[in-house]
């Protein structure tokens, strides 16, 4: 039996270069199996995995390699910035989605 579409799980990775980038970009993105691949590969690398329904619902309307909105800028900050906080507190090396 099919899972209803707001029962599948959801995915968004971002990067973000502030050396070149004006806002963090859309790398990839998903639902279901797809999704589920996105969040294991990057626990695989030491990624940290955010979830926020709202925030991904949102991105998920952002086209693949495309930079979020401007509408977005204050809540993906607000979300960099927190775990800015979190890598600092470990002593680790930042790498975050």
């Amino acid at each position: 039996m099919k899972k209803a579409e707001n029962e599948l799980k959801k995915a968004v990775a971002l990067a973000y270069n502030p050396a070149g980038d004006y806002a963090p970009r859309v790398v990839t993105k998903g639902c279901g199996i797809t999704a589920e691949a996105i969040i294991a590969l990057a626990r695989e690398n030491g990624v940290y995995v955010h979830e926020s329904p709202e925030l991904v619902n949102l991105l998920l309307k952002v086209d693949q390699d495309c930079f979020i909105p401007p509408e977005l800028y204050r809540a993906v900050a607000e979300l960099l910035a927190w775990l800015y906080q979190l890598e600092q507190q470990a002593g680790a090396p930042g790498k975050t989605i």
